[in-house]
């Protein structure tokens, strides 16, 4: 998964934006973004065209990375939901498949718990689409090259010669 680049496929990022889309609206969300865990904006989907999406997907990668020091500091592996109450926004953030960054941007006229439960059944389906991209891009890559090799072909070539066993 340290190759990220099947992540910023157009057809990804489509299927990526309907998902968001469907998300900001089953939520009664003001806006969502899908952010990269570099700070790179992935995706959107906002009424609000007066949000700095460039410096929103800076900011929250930040917070998320340091958030991550603090949860290695308390022995936790990470704390994969943040969320920040205002007076009249709130930010529920949340990381996924340790690589994307889940922002909903909503205010008072929908509860925090539909937010959680809309993002629950999100994360599901974004980790499933990223997972079998991931996938398909690999086996794209690869072009088959490998398929038909198995385990005991790999054993002749690269295991102990019968003369290093003793046998032969």
């Amino acid at each position: 998964m340290n190759d990220k680049k099947w992540l910023y496929d157009e057809e990804i990022i489509n299927k990526l934006s309907e998902e968001l889309e469907l998300l900001k609206s089953e939520s009664g969300a003001s806006a969502t973004f899908l952010i990269d865990k570099d700070g790179q904006l992935l995706t959107c989907a906002s009424h609000n065209t007066e949000y700095d999406t460039t410096s929103i997907a800076a900011l929250v990668a930040g917070n998320v990375a340091a958030t991550d020091g603090l949860a290695k500091l308390l022995g936790e592996n990470e704390f994969s939901i943040l969320f920040h109450e205002g007076e009249n926004e709130h930010v529920h953030i949340s990381l996924i498949y340790k690589m994307v960054i889940l922002v909903v941007i909503f205010d008072e006229s929908t509860s925090l718990g539909l937010i959680r439960l809309r993002v629950k059944k999100f994360v599901n389906r974004l980790k499933d689409l990223l997972e079998n991209a991931e996938k398909n891009k690999r086996r794209e890559n690869n072009d088959g090259l490998f398929d038909d090799i198995t385990d005991d072909d790999i054993e002749k070539l690269f295991g102990p010669s019968d003369s290093e066993t003793g046998q032969g």
